[in-house]
């Protein structure tokens, strides 16, 4: 049954070949704006510097004119052409694991690790980690449990107040967004001294998100440090760090079924905050230094699922984890989310009404004023439609699924992206 449901992979492959919509195409504004008086549109985009913005606009002739504004990376569009995110599946454990960072017990050395950890920017990026990362997980009735090992010749600490700003240690991250909104989602940080750091956030910051503290009621969380820890006179192997995070503590903001069901995928993302050192009087000193307000931007950013951009809180680009129901060791086969090509239009849709609101006030009504292709997404028969009003607006596109149903996809200025419960097979809302 489930070869037969997604039977559409091999075929939705051929047509991006087919089309001229591959993997490997450049991501294309196209310039079908009219620019305003005294200015012209410049795309600036190039496969050789890809981290320069999209609909760059420069002074044409006047000279009283001022210059459009330009979107930050970390605030713009993806600079990749659509790429797959990474995934896991997570399998189930039969008993609780004792959280003591060692991970020696049969469940997990049966669970499978990850991918080696790649740059935030992917393949856009010329850097490559220095040190493997690795991430697996697993579930029960009443914990998501989550394992790293970080291999590190140095392993290093100087944060012990909870809830301190943690990656400005070395540390190890997890994100999630059960529902994959892109709204509720949990944040959650620690460091080598096993010290934590929870936050939620209603909205990533972009979109005008605000970061809480949360703690998570029942969590569990343990380090174990293959060598010693602070110590520039030995050679390290990594630290190890076992996590349990309880389905209730997270229920209420989960939007969907926590504990999940067999099949239900979250979107999830795990990331490794890397610095420089040196070792001055038989001491770590980190490159730049603590309180160096120049510091951000120094660090090395490792992560599971790349982001394109060096900014971890853009959760359409994290990685989907599946669950099964089946035990560690059995093979399970991944199903691709149908909706992910029209959430990539939508989102492409999403930043370029937020250039066009930052210069003109306003949002268009259209994506030919957005300078948008009409093609229509995977699975859908129309292009993407734009509704807008003086403060919001909606985008959204009906998709008729290989499940032969009809769903409808929303994204708004909030960047919260909501698919429809499902109509009834082959009957179009």
């Amino acid at each position: 049954m489930t070869s037969q449901f997604f039977s559409f992979v091999p075929v939705f492959l051929g047509l991006c070949l087919a089309t001229g919509c591959g993997l490997a195409q450049e991501p294309v504004f196209k310039e079908k704006i009219t620019s305003p008086e005294g200015f012209e549109w410049v795309g600036v985009q190039t496969k050789t510097d890809p981290g320069e913005m999209l609909f760059a606009k420069h002074e044409a002739s006047s000279e009283t004119n001022p210059p459009a504004q330009t979107l930050s990376e970390a605030e713009g569009p993806d600079p990749r052409p659509f790429t797959p995110p990474r995934h896991y599946i997570c399998m189930q454990t039969d008993r609780p694991l004792v959280i003591d960072g060692r991970l020696d017990e049969p469940a997990w050395a049966k669970a499978l690790w990850s991918e080696p950890f790649a740059d935030i920017r992917g393949y856009l990026s010329t850097r490559v980690p220095m040190y493997t990362t690795r991430m697996k997980l697993l579930w029960d009735d009443k914990y998501l449990y989550i394992a790293a090992q970080l291999d590190e010749p140095h392993v290093w600490a100087t944060l012990k107040e909870r809830n301190s700003v943690i990656f400005h240690d070395n540390d190890f991250e997890v994100f999630i967004d059960p529902d994959a909104d892109n709204h509720h989602y949990f944040e959650f940080e620690m460091n080598a001294f096993n010290t934590v750091w929870n936050l939620f956030l209603d909205k990533p910051y972009k979109n005008g998100g605000t970061p809480k503290i949360r703690e998570m009621a029942g969590q569990k969380t343990a380090v174990h440090i293959q060598g010693t820890l602070n110590n520039p006179a030995d050679r390290d192997v990594c630290w190890q760090v076992e996590l349990a995070f309880p389905f209730a503590a997270m229920k209420d903001y989960a939007g969907r079924a926590c504990p999940p069901n067999d099949g239900d995928q979250w979107r999830m993302n795990f990331s490794r905050v890397q610095w420089g050192i040196k070792i001055v009087e038989g001491q770590y000193h980190r490159i730049p230094p603590h309180g160096d307000p120049a510091a951000m931007g120094k660090e090395d950013n490792w992560i599971w699922s790349p982001q394109g951009v060096v900014n971890m809180h853009r959760p359409e680009t994290w990685g989907y984890v599946q669950f099964s129901s089946l035990p560690a060791g059995e093979e399970v086969e991944f199903m691709p989310d149908p909706t992910e090509w029209a959430r990539y239009e939508l989102h492409r849709v999403l930043y370029a009404q937020t250039w066009y609101h930052l210069n003109f006030g306003g949002y268009a009504d259209s994506l030919e004023l957005l300078g948008l292709d009409s093609t229509p997404p995977m699975f859908a028969d129309k292009p993407v439609q734009i509704e807008v009003n003086p403060d919001a607006f909606k985008a959204s596109v009906q998709l008729h699924l290989p499940d032969m149903s009809w769903r409808t996809l929303t994204i708004d200025q909030d960047a919260k992206i909501v698919l429809s419960e499902k109509s009834m097979r082959g009957v179009k809302p």
